[in-house]
């Protein structure tokens, strides 16, 4: 009856120990998957210059589900090992403090070569990750442009890419294995060697009628279970080495330090917002080339409701400016304001909420064309997402797909065209419904039929609201209230489409030679 009580405490004992510590290390993981995640998805393009999105997804993902299988398996292990340490040491005592004191004089022994070691360890496993990591970026990037990747018979470059990435990341994981493996000898040749020396010296007190045989099998017992759990301990500490070097890079995401930022007290927008934005003296480089100025000292003031399209060469900075209007960047030189408060003492949610963006390129997500849509305006109903659909010139080819507006769209709307892209975003857009309207080449990827369509959604949405336009076709540049002409980063004209075109500078020769439709078809 006794021993099936024990059986019994020991099944629930093993069992709780199991579900508690396996559920701690599942809880602790979920937190830190959620703090880094919520860290940098709000970091600014700039932390991005430097790093790939497929390294920082390995981080959240790789690393974190190193630190589940350390705490779930490896801390349990531990606090067996240590409660097996101290409660053989005690016997040991008890049975013989002479010996048992000559077994503690080994423990410097032990522990040099795991401190040293474990160093060595942690180094190895953090140099591991870190190849983990850029073939996660590699393999992420590749695939991610798989199209382009084939379409240029590319695959066996790319393969050859990641294999040697891979191999890096094997060949760090065999340094770490190797390091591992010495040390376990170390601390086991070393422990069991003590046990055999205390032994030996314990036989002769056997001899000597200090102690008697039983005594001494039963010290050699309890030193056994020491010594396997110091060893079992290295083993452990091995496994908290490697990850630490995971901790290392999570904790490094966790505390990066983002240059734009929101203020400590913020202030408030007028209201209603009225969109009015100004450039006072800007002077901006994106900080992955510092030594390239991408605006130089431009001032230029849009009104509330006007209309004004930005043209210019590649690399004049019109880009430039819609990203510094959004604040994805803070001017390296005077400041960027909204109704005639600058944006860097506004709160970044305060002011984007009341922007609304069609970008060149724009983003799918993979979920349905309903959803798309949505994500301008979380709390839209779905007739208010039809209409923007209708007004997008989508519904017609939304209605067409398998489940119209519940069609999945694939990832990054690979079920879609170009220009069925540029739809749905736009559609995002007017529902946003914000008071100040970006669109970056807006229309380049549609048809004339569905440009045609969309221009006239996009010039009733623009009546009554702020509008800026970075276009290349003649057809929506002339249709702007005002024309800002922009050349390595300066203002170098504005005004009105004739007037431009009669000074015969630089705009004229865009309009004749860069604009999409030509000056001989307007």
């Amino acid at each position: 009856g006794a021993a099936l009580a024990i059986t019994a405490l020991l099944a629930v004992g093993t069992a709780l120990r199991y579900a508690l510590v396996t559920r701690l290390g599942e809880r602790v993981v979920a937190d830190i998957r959620k703090a880094v995640f919520d860290r940098v998805i709000g970091l600014s393009p700039v932390f991005y210059e430097k790093i790939m999105t497929g390294e920082v997804l390995s981080r959240i993902t790789t690393d974190t589900t190193l630190i589940l299988s350390v705490i779930g398996s490896s801390v349990s292990i531990a606090l067996r090992n240590v409660l097996i340490f101290a409660g053989g040491l005690v016997l040991m005592l008890f049975t013989s403090w002479k010996l048992t004191l000559m077994v503690l004089l080994i423990v410097p022994a032990v522990v040099v070569p795991i401190l040293t070691l474990g160093r060595r360890l942690r180094t190895l496993s953090r140099e591991n990750q870190d190849w983990i990591a850029a073939s996660s970026g590699n393999a992420s990037e590749a695939l991610s442009s798989v199209q382009t990747v084939q379409a240029f018979t590319h695959e066996a470059i790319s393969r050859n890419a990641f294999a040697e990435v891979t191999e890096k990341s094997f060949d760090a994981a065999r340094r770490r294995i190797w390091t591992r493996s010495l040390m376990t000898a170390i601390v086991i040749f070393l422990v069991f060697t003590g046990v055999v020396g205390v032994l030996w010296i314990g036989a002769w007190d056997v001899r000597a009628d200090i102690m008697t045989p039983g005594e001494l099998v039963q010290f050699v017992i309890y030193a056994v279970m020491v010594a396997g759990s110091v060893a079992a301990l290295s083993e452990v500490f091995g496994e908290l080495q490697r990850a630490a070097g995971a901790t290392e890079r999570l904790v490094e995401l966790l505390h990066t330090t983002d240059p734009v930022m929101d203020p400590v007290e913020a202030q408030e927008l007028p209201r209603p917002v009225r969109g009015e934005i100004r450039f006072d003296n800007v002077s901006f480089a994106y900080p992955a080339r510092p030594g390239i100025s991408a605006l130089d000292e431009v001032n230029l003031t849009i009104r509330a409701g006007e209309t004004v399209a930005l043209v210019g060469p590649s690399g004049a900075g019109k880009t430039t400016i819609i990203q510094l209007i959004q604040r994805f960047y803070d001017p390296d030189e005077g400041a960027v304001r909204l109704d005639g408060v600058a944006l860097k003492d506004l709160e970044r949610d305060a002011f984007r909420r009341h922007i609304a963006l069609v970008p060149q390129d724009p983003v799918i997500f993979a979920a349905s064309a309903r959803e798309n849509i949505r994500f301008g305006r979380p709390d839209a109903t779905d007739a208010e997402i039809e209409q923007a659909a209708e007004a997008a010139a989508a519904a017609e080819f939304i209605t067409r797909l398998p489940d119209g507006y519940d069609s999945w769209l694939g990832e990054r709307g690979v079920m879609l065209s170009g220009g069925q892209k540029q739809r749905i975003a736009i559609a995002r857009a007017i529902l946003r419904d914000a008071p100040v309207l970006l669109l970056d080449e807006a229309t380049s990827a549609l048809d004339a039929e569905s440009e045609r369509a969309v221009q006239r959604a996009v010039d009733e949405l623009s009546r009554t609201r702020t509008t800026i336009i970075v276009a290349h076709r003649l057809a929506t540049v002339k249709k702007a209230d005002r024309i800002v002409v922009l050349e390595h980063g300066r203002i170098v004209a504005t005004g009105a489409h004739d007037t431009l075109v009669a000074e015969g500078g630089l705009y004229a020769r865009l309009a004749q030679l860069q604009f999409t439709d030509g000056m001989a078809a307007e």
